[in-house]
């Protein structure tokens, strides 16, 4: 399959504004996104769309390529389907410019599929380890079938039970693979569904519009930084990383 791999980075987040920018031990969050996206593809084959001037310099210094994208898409969804505007290919992967720790080789295992499932939309996930992460509201948790097809995604706590007791999740990785077509058909709708804006979570819009998705096992190794004080996991995990080296 023909495909790009695209980091969104939007710079005005209600939660965590200039996140992208964030500088980590030295870094951007963009460029340690950036740099574990290498170690997968091609530079050639890398893109950040963004809406803001800033971003677009910072990724020039850095010779990255960018694409400056308007400021009123709805989500990093809407912004990637701008990018299919600009850049033709069968998949778009999307690759979240806020998990700056990933693993590269789940970017491969994700391309690694594409023939397996053609015309699907591809996902992450993983197991949840602790209880803090099945019930934290910026964790998105992820309920699917046997055949690995979604059935449902919350910030809730789910699956759950009688005991409301914390037994076993598993949590979203924000990899994605979107076809051309399922891109174009999330883009056409003007406003957010009624799922997708009660949990906010974008990927609940191609359920409501009866796309199936479906969830491939990756890493566990990403770390979400969905406000400042997630800050605190990935510097923990970078100095873990630097002793055993």
């Amino acid at each position: 399959m023909d495909f790009i791999v695209v980091i969104p980075a939007r710079y005005q987040s209600s939660r965590f504004p200039g996140k992208p920018l964030t500088v980590i031990d030295g870094k951007s969050m963009l460029q340690r996104t950036y740099e574990q996206c290498v170690q997968a593809v091609d530079k050639s084959l890398i893109y950040v769309a963004t809406e803001d001037q800033r971003i677009v310099d910072h990724c020039r210094l850095l010779d990255i390529q960018v694409l400056l994208t308007s400021d009123h898409c709805l989500t990093g969804t809407d912004r990637i389907a701008e990018v299919a505007d600009l850049v033709k290919a069968d998949y778009y992967i999307n690759v979240q410019g806020d998990e700056p720790l990933f693993n590269p080789d789940d970017i491969k295992k994700i391309i690694s599929r594409l023939d397996t499932y053609p015309g699907e939309i591809l996902n992450g996930y993983c197991s949840i380890t602790d209880e803090r992460q099945y019930r934290s509201k910026s964790v998105p948790k992820v309920v699917f079938r046997p055949d690995g097809r979604l059935l449902y995604m919350s910030r809730s706590p789910v699956p759950g039970n009688k005991g409301l007791d914390f037994v076993k999740g598993w949590r979203q990785v924000c990899i994605y693979a979107f076809p051309f077509a399922a891109l174009k058909a999330f883009a056409s709708e003007k406003d957010k569904t009624t799922l997708e804006a009660e949990e906010d979570i974008e990927i609940l819009r191609f359920l409501e519009l009866n796309y199936e998705v479906r969830m491939v096992e990756l890493s566990s190794e990403s770390i979400a930084v969905d406000n400042p004080e997630d800050l605190t996991d990935v510097l923990a995990r970078l100095k873990e990383d630097a002793i055993k080296i």
